[in-house]
């Protein structure tokens, strides 16, 4: 009787046998996984102890994380056929370093203070076209467990930093999905200096359970008044049925800000002369255009602003200035 056919990602990760896959994972992981909080089947917070010990970063940072080609893949991912020329290789990927927000103490947790590095990740199953590479690394993360090991970047690097803020300005930080991360380094690097002014941490998802840390923001609000967590959908009942009891259609960012929504939720002006403005996640929405290249469709943030009278100087880091990251 014949043997069934393996799949494409199985006859790749058989081309390694077991001890090399040992001595790979030795000589080229170099931390661990310590906790894994999964908030639904395609979105995770995962805590991750480099063996050198976490090193010092700005919060807003980032570093890359990694595992190996020759590793297993989730089911129910797109399969992926590895080259035999990377099959011994490292996949790795940057993404922001987040934050808890709160210790198991229940105060606030800055980066600054934590032995391990956090990451909030969404997995990607498929690229969604045949003409696409398949995602190659987060079908493989989303298969760790705690004890499992894992390549983390040497260097944690960026400039999509706080910068100098003066103790009374207002901080405006817009986000979608898993843009959200840096927001949290900075929020509770703010919090725990004592920053007087607003801090506004805006955040739009697709669902209400793509919001994984709801609960800390939640406790944060009730301890600090200058803090406001503003949370937005865009494929909820509410925002697609009109017929729904509270409809408010799709929560675009854009439009928060342009209709003066966002400002009377913040309960701040969010003006030029006194607020910094922080911009991480979808690359519509942040509405970044390079240098000759054709105008979107639909505006981004970056014009939205510039024409509220913010700017992009980076060297200026007084109130009014504008710094986005290019997070995919």
């Amino acid at each position: 009787m014949s043997q069934p056919a393996q799949s494409e990602d199985t006859q790749s990760q058989a081309m390694v046998s077991e001890i090399e896959v040992q001595n790979l994972r030795s000589k080229l992981y170099n931390a661990t996984v310590i906790d894994r909080i999964d908030c639904h089947e395609n979105l995770a917070i995962f805590r991750v102890r480099p063996d050198a010990g976490v090193p010092r970063f700005q919060p807003g940072q980032y570093v890359t994380l990694g595992l190996g080609y020759w590793e297993p893949r989730l089911s129910g991912t797109q399969p992926d056929q590895v080259p035999a020329n990377k099959l011994k290789r490292v996949a790795q990927r940057a993404y922001s370093i987040s934050c808890p927000l709160l210790g198991e103490d229940g105060r606030i947790a800055p980066v600054d203070s934590l032995a391990y590095l956090e990451f909030y990740i969404t997995l990607v199953r498929s690229s969604g076209s045949p003409d696409k590479s398949p995602p190659v690394l987060t079908p493989r993360l989303f298969q760790l467990a705690v004890g499992d090991r894992v390549a983390v970047g040497k260097k944690v690097v960026g400039n999509y930093t706080l910068g100098a803020i003066a103790p009374e300005d207002t901080v405006l930080m817009l986000g979608t999905g898993t843009g959200e991360a840096p927001h949290n380094a900075m929020t509770a690097t703010l919090l725990s200096r004592g920053h007087r002014g607003r801090i506004v941490n805006v955040t739009s998802v697709r669902y209400f359970g793509d919001l994984g840390y709801q609960p800390q923001h939640e406790r944060l609000m009730q301890a600090y008044p200058q803090y406001r967590y503003l949370s937005y959908t865009t494929r909820e009942p509410i925002n697609l049925d009109p017929a729904m009891p509270g409809y408010v259609g799709k929560q675009y960012l854009q439009d928060l800000f342009t209709s003066g929504r966002l400002a009377e939720a913040a309960g701040d002006p969010l003006s030029p002369t006194n607020t910094h403005v922080f911009l991480c996640g979808n690359p519509s929405m942040i509405g970044y255009v390079p240098p000759g290249g054709d105008p979107l469709p639909t505006p981004g943030m970056l014009p939205l602003l510039r024409e509220a009278g913010f700017h992009e100087h980076h060297e200026h880091e007084g109130p009014g200035r504008i710094l986005f990251e290019k997070y995919w």
